[in-house]
């Protein structure tokens, strides 16, 4: 039983392949060319969206930090996150509106670890770690 096995595991093997090679070409190109009609589409949604999907923050210090932005939205409305994030932990906002925000990295002994600006227009991961 395991030789008839053995032998129709190997049979297809020793055939020859029903395809030249410019016609596998042709047909990964084409596979391809289809996948990325799908990037361009879903690409396209994300630039026209006003929101962003997510903001995460990764935590790579020896003690916890807390982490504030602030910023305003196209209304003028105010828009003001905070999130404590251990360390080695990560945390993430989800669903904040595209603009220009302040931050600010404050340790757990409250001293400013780091404080700027930053552009959001697009899914985020952001790490905290030791300046050297």
């Amino acid at each position: 039983m395991k030789k008839i096995l053995t032998i129709l595991l190997l049979l297809p093997m020793l055939n020859f392949a029903q395809s030249d090679i410019e016609r596998t070409l042709k047909a990964g190109e084409l596979l391809l060319s289809g996948f990325s009609i799908f990037k361009a589409t879903k690409s396209d949604t994300k630039k026209d969206s006003k929101f962003i999907a997510s903001v995460c923050i990764k935590n790579k210090l020896m003690e916890k930090i807390t982490f504030k932005m602030d910023g305003k939205d196209e209304q003028g409305e105010v828009v003001k996150k905070e999130m404590v994030v251990q360390n080695d932990g990560k945390e993430c906002v989800f669903n904040i509106p595209k603009g220009i925000y302040n931050y600010e990295v404050i340790l757990s002994s409250k001293e400013i670890y780091k404080k700027g600006e930053y552009k959001f227009d697009d899914d985020v991961v952001i790490s905290i770690k030791k300046e050297e």
